[in-house]
């Protein structure tokens, strides 16, 4: 069956009827945040939305005034998740998300003349291809693609979209003598019935399910990035087109404005600027390393050449390391005095770390750690780990006071 979406791809809009509406979830993903969601699947008796497939995600919109968050196909059906329930038997009024649905459209049909031009100059077949939120690939069967390859390739697909040659979507059924001759990455296993064909003219035909523009011309212009290396050998090949390529210009312009107005020259210079920049904070971070160990050594020799120096020695840095604790632990010695030195934000989060007698350090070590809400580990006299709450360093020291008031260390 083919929906109303692949019968007209520029319709926007379309009256239909309810067929039936029953309880779902549906499981998505905010902001890196896995939900599930409890709402309705929804069938309708046809549909102006797409659902996913040929590497096309589905379209959103609206169902009356009820949103649409999924469109599924499920056999011969368009499966529509909403949060409200529709009354079967209803006409409603089912609308696009029009910008969704064009950027996909002409993604879509840019890969279909991209996979058919590289396959025609080089021989490179398509594979797989995803359509992304910012840019899409292609995954050629090549194990590389020079540059002057991808020039070639990029030169004439936009030479087609200047020519404003046609892309009419046709039906066929399997037993067509033409159904073995077009390109086709085969058949979904639950299909059935005719198989819609887009071609081209005179440049591919190949069997899709997916919305496609009516001309080139609607492509307004293709953008190839470049290449990365794929699986198994092949190569991704990574385009945009038509808005996408606008909006990506307007972006690049501002980071572009933006450097200027940093660094203070032209974009030509951009490069050579920020390599000197990264030199000379590369040189600025070993020479910080470099004084933040002599400062380690200097540290730990005053507390050692102090008349009083107490049997625990505390210390907060907030531009340490692990290193600077350690080098601080090692040179202080740690048989008769319980070190506690913590880096990093000092209400928040950071790092510490705990040396001194095995036994002793063996029993304050974790309970540093949970006064700290933090997690540790150690052998051997010491015990080190992350800290999410610095500003209980005190209640650390504290602790560590007790234990030595109350331990069995030798007074000199």
């Amino acid at each position: 069956m083919a929906f109303f979406c692949q019968k007209d791809s520029y319709a926007t809009e379309l009256v239909t009827e309810v067929v039936s509406c029953s309880p779902a979830q549906l499981k998505t993903e905010n902001g890196g945040k896995k939900e599930t969601l409890s709402g309705y699947n929804v069938i309708l008796k046809d549909t102006v939305l797409f659902p996913e497939g040929g590497g096309q995600p589905d379209d959103r919109g609206f169902i009356g005034d009820v949103p649409v968050h999924r469109v599924t196909r499920q056999g011969p059906e368009a499966v529509h998740f909403a949060l409200s329930p529709l009354d079967p038997g209803s006409e409603v009024l089912v609308k696009i998300d029009w910008n969704r649905r064009f950027d996909h459209m002409q993604q879509h049909s840019g890969q279909h003349l991209i996979t058919a031009i590289a396959d025609s100059l080089y021989g490179f077949k398509t594979t797989s291809w995803e359509l992304g939120r910012q840019r899409s690939f292609i995954e050629l069967d090549t194990p590389m693609m020079t540059n002057e390859q991808v020039e070639t390739v990029e030169q004439l697909v936009n030479e087609k979209i200047r020519q404003r040659v046609p892309v009419i979507v046709r039906v066929i059924t399997t037993d067509d003598p033409e159904f073995n001759q077009v390109r086709s990455r085969g058949l979904p296993d639950d299909h059935a019935g005719p198989v819609r064909i887009v071609d081209i003219e005179g440049v591919d035909a190949n069997m899709c399910c997916g919305t496609h523009v009516a001309n080139l011309s609607d492509l307004q212009v293709i953008k190839l990035l470049g290449t990365e290396k794929g699986k198994k050998n092949k190569t991704n090949l990574i385009f945009i087109a038509g808005e996408r390529v606008l909006k990506y210009t307007a972006r690049s312009y501002s980071t572009e404005k933006s450097l200027t107005a940093l660094l203070k020259n032209g974009p030509e210079e951009h490069i050579d600027a920020v390599e000197k920049l990264q030199k000379s904070v590369k040189t600025l971070q070993k020479n910080n390393l470099t004084l933040l160990r002599d400062l380690a050594v200097l540290t730990a020799q005053s507390f050692k050449n102090s008349s009083d120096r107490s049997k625990v020695f505390s210390l907060h840095r907030k531009e340490g390391d692990n290193e600077f604790m350690n080098i601080i632990a090692n040179e202080i010695g740690t048989e008769d005095t319980i070190v506690f030195l913590t880096v990093g934000d000092e209400k928040t989060s950071g790092l510490f770390l705990l040396a001194g007698p095995p036994g002793i350090i063996d029993q304050v070590g974790p309970r540093a750690a949970k006064i700290l809400d933090g997690k540790g580990a150690g052998k051997k006299g010491r015990f080190q780990g992350k800290a999410n709450k610095m500003s209980q360093r005190g209640d650390v020291e504290s602790l560590l006071q007790e234990v030595i008031n109350g331990s069995a260390l030798k007074e000199e």
